[in-house]
C-alpha cells in the first residue's frame, strides 16, 4: 500500500462506488468496506428504514462516526455513501490522508439508475430537476476529490483499470 492510507470511492448513489470499490479490492488483494452495508449492520436497519424512523440528521451524524471509524482501518478499499463526503469532517480527513476516486456519470445514467428506488430515500420521490440539481450541487464537492473518474463511455473493467493506473502512479 501506498503512503496514503486507503482507496476510498465517492460519488452519486448509483454512480458504482460498491462494485467498482469491490473489483478494485480483489485486484489489489485488499479488503472492502461499503460504509452504507456497515451503518445497515450496525443498525439492524436499511438506509431508508433510518431516515423514515429516525431521519437524515441522526442518519449523517452515525455516518460520519462509522465512516471516520472505518477510515482509521488501514490498507482498505472504502465506498462512501451517496452524500458522506458533502460532510467537512469525512471530506477533510479522505483528502488529507487516503487516495479518493469520484466516479462521475452524465446526469441522464444517474437518474435513470436511480430514480424511484425505494433503496435510496434522497431520490425517492424526486423529480428528474430535482436529481439534475441534486447531482449538480454534489458534483461541486465531489470534484474536490484526488482523482475523478469519467465513467460514461467506459465498461466495469475499463473503469476498474483507470483506477488501477491512477493509483498505480500516485
Amino acid at each position: 500500500m501506498k503512503s496514503k492510507e486507503n482507496l476510498v470511492f465517492l460519488g452519486m448513489m448509483g454512480s458504482g462506488k460498491s462494485s467498482i470499490g469491490s473489483l478494485v479490492a480483489k485486484k489489489l488483494g485488499l479488503d472492502f468496506v461499503d460504509v452504507d452495508k456497515e451503518i445497515e449492520k450496525e443498525l439492524g436497519l436499511s438506509i431508508s428504514k433510518i431516515f423514515e424512523t429516525k431521519g437524515e440528521d441522526y442518519f449523517r451524524k452515525f455516518e460520519e462516526k462509522i465512516t471516520l471509524k472505518i477510515l482509521k482501518i488501514h490498507s482498505t478499499v472504502v465506498s462512501l455513501g451517496g452524500g458522506a463526503f458533502l460532510n467537512k469532517v469525512i471530506r477533510k480527513e479522505v483528502l488529507k490522508n487516503h487516495i479518493s476516486f469520484w466516479l462521475n456519470w452524465n446526469d441522464e445514467i444517474l437518474i435513470n439508475r436511480i430514480k424511484n428506488s425505494k433503496k435510496r430515500p434522497i431520490a425517492f420521490k424526486s423529480t428528474d430537476n430535482e436529481l439534475i440539481d441534486l447531482i449538480k450541487k454534489r458534483s461541486n464537492i465531489y470534484s474536490k476529490a484526488l482523482y475523478e473518474i469519467k465513467c460514461d463511455k467506459m465498461s466495469k473493467n475499463e473503469i476498474v483499470k483507470k483506477v488501477l493506473k491512477n493509483y498505480e502512479t500516485n
